[in-house]
This record gives structure tokens, C-alpha cells and sequence, in this order.
């Protein structure tokens, strides 16, 4: 599950909600990045989180699961990959764009169809879901995803897909008029938190400002703060 915002009212900000179950997580403070970090195979992979160019990355799952993102070869590049890539700094949000624009493809893994919704320090959009496509939005007002294909819509089902989220998101976004502050886009993510597949880390991205704010399992009264360094 997970739910995404990217919202430009007024200022940019960008919301995350990581729902998991059963998984390890940590979140590591750096001077160059934000990231939480899932463990894998014993170690530990940074694959959500905002870095100092002012670009987040995430990879929420999703559903129903599409067998055209499985890998086509041992060469091609993964969007694990690509997000471990964009947060430590191997690659830029606009080198990716342009690669996809070049033809080039990214996987999933396989058996799993994960998407991404990536921002810059602008609020620019790229939203990539392997073996369907990629979209690039410049500045919209705002971005939600959640677990469904934007591709696809509301038109294959799935209990996890997270319609309702998705809806409840946006008629918040609508609601906010000129201006979306930090606190405000935290309401967002309380609002689409989840207990049953839970909402371990909540965080809220200012790019302009270089700073990010989080809290883990829900504690909403109880905020880290950390502004990123070049």
C-alpha cells in the first residue's frame, strides 16, 4: 500500500506514507539525504526518501499486478534500482526522464508490479509504471498516487488498490485552495493512514526549503525535522 503527494499550492511540498507489513524499516538522517531503507536479503536498501537536489523517491506497490513489468532480461534496469540510484545520487531525475524518453525500459521484480512517483525541487512530476508507461507533468497543482495505475484508473479492481485513499487525498487537495502549508499536508497523510497494512513513516518534503519532516507509527504529535545540505 502507500499513498503519494505532490501538491505546488502555493509552495511545493511532497507527502509520503509507507504502509508495510512484515518488513523491517529504518529511517537514516544523512547530510545529503532522507531515506527510509527496507532490509532485504541482509542489507539494508535506501528506497524512499528525499535528497538535496530536492528530488523524492518513492515506489509504492501496484495492484492488481501486471506480468508486463516483470524483468524482460538481466540487463535491464529495476525501479529498486533506479530509486537506490536517485537517492544516493548515481543518477538525476532528468537523466531518468530522458532515458525513458530514449525507449529504455524499467522493470519491476518479478511477480510484483511496483510504480513510482517522482518530484523535483520544482514540483515537476514523473510518474513511471513498468510495462505500461511514464507520464511528465511540469508543476501540476497537484499529484496524487496511491496503489493503482494512473495508466489504468478505476478500471481494473483490486482490494488493495487504495481507490478510496486516492479519492480522499484529492478532495483534501481541492479543499486547500492557494496554499498547502506542512501541517496541512501532514492532515493529508493522517488522513490516508492505514492500520491494517499499517502506516510506519509518515514525511513531508519542503524542497525550497531543504527540509524534511517525519514520524514514525503514526505519532503525529511527535515530528523529526532535518534540512539537507548540498
Amino acid at each position: 500500500m502507500c499513498t503519494s503527494i505532490v501538491s505546488n499550492r502555493g509552495k511545493t511540498l511532497i507527502g509520503w506514507n509507507l504502509d508495510i507489513l512484515d518488513m523491517e524499516y529504518r529511517v537514516t538522517v544523512l547530510k545529503e539525504r532522507v531515506s527510509i531503507d527496507i532490509y532485504d536479503n541482509g542489507q539494508w536498501l535506501p528506497l524512499f526518501g528525499a535528497n538535496s537536489r530536492g528530488e523524492f523517491i518513492n515506489m509504492p506497490t501496484c495492484w492488481p499486478y501486471d506480468s508486463r513489468s516483470d524483468p524482460a532480461g538481466p540487463d535491464r534496469p529495476t525501479l529498486p534500482a533506479t530509486n537506490i540510484d536517485l537517492l544516493l545520487g548515481n543518477t538525476t531525475l532528468e537523466e531518468v526522464r530522458r532515458r525513458l524518453g530514449e525507449g529504455d525500459r524499467i522493470s519491476s521484480l518479478p511477480g510484483v508490479t511496483y510504480q513510482a512517483q517522482y518530484s523535483d525541487r520544482e514540483g515537476n512530476v514523473l510518474q513511471v509504471v513498468p510495462g505500461q508507461g511514464y507520464s511528465y507533468q511540469e508543476r501540476p497543482a497537484f499529484s496524487v498516487v496511491t496503489n493503482f495505475s494512473p495508466f489504468k484508473g478505476d478500471r481494473e479492481q483490486h482490494p488493495w488498490m487504495g481507490w478510496d485513499r486516492y479519492n480522499t487525498a484529492v478532495e483534501l487537495l481541492e479543499q486547500v485552495g492557494a496554499r498547502l502549508d506542512v501541517p496541512g499536508c501532514f492532515d493529508i497523510l493522517k488522513a490516508t493512514a492505514q492500520t491494517v497494512c499499517p502506516t510506519v513513516v509518515s514525511m513531508v518534503f519542503d524542497p525550497g526549503e531543504s527540509c524534511v519532516y517525519w514520524c514514525e507509527k503514526q505519532q503525529w504529535d511527535k515530528i523529526g525535522q532535518h534540512r539537507l545540505e548540498p
